[in-house]
């Protein structure tokens, strides 16, 4: 067993350069995904400037429009058979990433990197209302896996290489690096383990110094119209992020239905679904391109040109809510992020002319609404309010509206959880393990496996000796770490808040152990109050 240096043998009794390693590792990790994030970047904005050609040929020769349907069907036929052939590349990808890390889903790297990238060009590419984070954080997450399956690391390595990847995905995706190391510690690794945040932000700070190379330092989108906001008008932020908050319960439970009343019908095999979405974006396509792709432009325009009448963003709010919603319940490769932020920046919009209009507000705090109802929005729908502020701080290159982004989140946050509303991503994760059955993990009896576990005030195992816990069964509780320290445990060692225990057990009881000590630790109240 020791010849092997990658074993878990050496793992444990080499802790301390373990940590090192996954700072090299995490940087390989980011300058790979960050190449394949700028291809596939730059594949969607070159689908993108076709499209608009394409339109523009369709309103000046509307006969070729038999054309355009017949080539939009065949995209949504091969970009159904690519589904089928692997569901993992289904929708925006965030919850396969985390069902896998759960050890509850087994993902085969290249194939999601082929499948996730052709069939996301694809979709987003011919106009559907997607975006491009969900999926970059997927291929991040796949080339993480692959990186380290190719150099034979141990299982636990695996699993931070994979968060890593994730991390440098969203952070190529948006040119946020401190967003991308936030969402792979607060939603898809959910524990600020230190060995996940020196990974993280080496793969992220990486990644974006790639994407950096390619498109710029320049913010992604160019609020320079921002002004400080004064406190006299906070109560209209805490009214906005209560409404966000109700507004974004809807947007989960409407997509949730929404996938099952494709799943309802029998008359459209399932590999057929992505048509249905293709053929209404052409009616959009005439009558509201701004609807169309993940939002980016729609967003700008907000900003830039501005002035929409008040009749024309709630038509514009309304069918980007529906078009998303159908998009999405077609299991096209794609992400939600770009559209609900999208979906966020016109409520924000009219929410700001309306106190214009009634008020007499000064109009020109107007933007300032459209980034803060951005933020509350996606707080409201992911359930992540630190990294929906620094997402939003990052993406607008404005952070001088830390203090009122915060606010609206935390708003919203409480809303859509006193509202009994669970974070998307869990609740798309749990329909996804239901379509596909619970007996995809991979695993077998002899080979072992590390799970480490953060321990939160007011858990069950606060202030117990180990000997006082029943612990599941299969699992082997090998290390405490506590800050610095690392303890070995033994039936009177007292466990605190802010530990962090290194089990071990075997490869296929992973995802119940990992479960049932989610529980002990206290994080599965935390997740679920989220």
């Amino acid at each position: 067993m020791t010849n092997n240096k990658h074993n878990t043998y050496n793992t444990l009794f080499h802790w301390n350069s373990f940590r090192l390693k996954l700072v090299f590792e995490g940087m390989g990790v980011g300058i790979l995904t960050g190449l394949l994030v700028v291809l596939y970047r730059f594949m969607l904005e070159e689908a993108g400037l076709m499209l608009t050609k394409v339109y523009n040929v369709l309103t000046v020769r509307p006969a070729l429009i038999f054309a355009w349907i017949g080539v939009l069907c065949i995209i949504g036929y091969v970009v159904g058979l690519l589904v089928e052939h692997d569901p993992m590349i289904s929708g925006s990808g965030i919850p396969q990433v985390e069902g896998v890390l759960l050890r509850k889903l087994s993902m085969n790297w290249w194939k999601v990197i082929i499948g996730k990238f052709v069939g996301g060009v694809l979709a987003i590419g011919s106009g559907l209302s997607m975006g491009r984070e969900g999926p970059s954080v997927q291929l991040g997450a796949a080339v993480g896996q692959g990186f380290s399956q190719v150099l034979k690391r141990v299982k636990i390595e695996e699993k931070y290489l994979t968060t890593s990847g994730a991390s440098a995905g969203l952070a190529a995706a948006f040119g946020a690096p401190l967003a991308g190391v936030m969402f792979a510690l607060e939603e898809v690794h959910k524990n600020f383990s230190p060995l996940v945040l020196l990974s993280a932000v080496s793969a992220a700070v990486s990644a974006d110094f790639v994407t950096s190379e390619f498109f710029g330092l320049k913010p992604v989108l160019n609020f320079a119209n921002l002004h400080d906001f004064p406190l006299r008008y906070y109560f209209y932020i805490i009214i906005l992020g209560a409404i966000i908050g109700v507004l974004g319960v809807v947007f989960n439970k409407t997509l949730l239905k929404t996938q099952d009343l494709y799943a309802m019908q029998n008359w459209l095999p399932k590999k057929y679904w992505v048509i249905i979405p293709l053929l209404i974006s052409i009616l959009l396509g005439f009558f509201l391109p701004q609807v169309l792709g993940g939002g980016h432009e729609l967003i700008a325009s907000l900003v830039t040109k501005g002035n929409y009448p008040f009749r024309i963003l709630l038509v514009l709010m309304l069918a980007k809510f529906l078009f998303t919603m159908a998009c999405y319940g077609s299991g096209a490769p794609g992400g939600i992020f770009l559209p609900l932020l999208a979906i966020g920046a016109l409520i924000g919009n009219i929410y700001g002319i309306t106190l214009v209009h009634v008020f007499h507000m000064d109009s020109t705090y107007v933007n300032n609404f459209i980034i803060l109802a951005m933020a509350g929005y996606f707080t409201a729908v992911v359930r992540a309010p630190i990294t929906g502020t620094i997402l939003i701080t990052e993406m607008t290159g404005s952070f001088s509206h830390l203090l009122t982004l915060a606010i609206v989140s935390i708003v919203a946050y409480i809303v859509a959880d006193l509202l009994g509303s669970k974070p998307i991503y869990e609740s798309l994760l749990e329909k996804f393990l239901h379509k596909q059955g619970e007996g995809m993990e991979a695993g077998n009896e002899k080979s072992k496996y590390i799970l480490e576990f953060a321990v939160c005030m007011g858990s069950i195992l606060d202030g117990k000796q180990i000997k006082e816990i029943k612990w599941p069964a299969h699992c082997l509780l090998v290390s405490v770490k506590r800050g610095e320290r690392e303890i070995i445990p033994k039936g009177d060692t007292v466990i605190y808040p802010g530990d962090y225990l290194i089990v071990l057990t075997n490869e296929d009881k992973v995802a119940k152990i990992n479960d049932a000590l989610i529980c002990l630790v206290g994080s599965c109240e935390i997740h679920n109050g989220r």
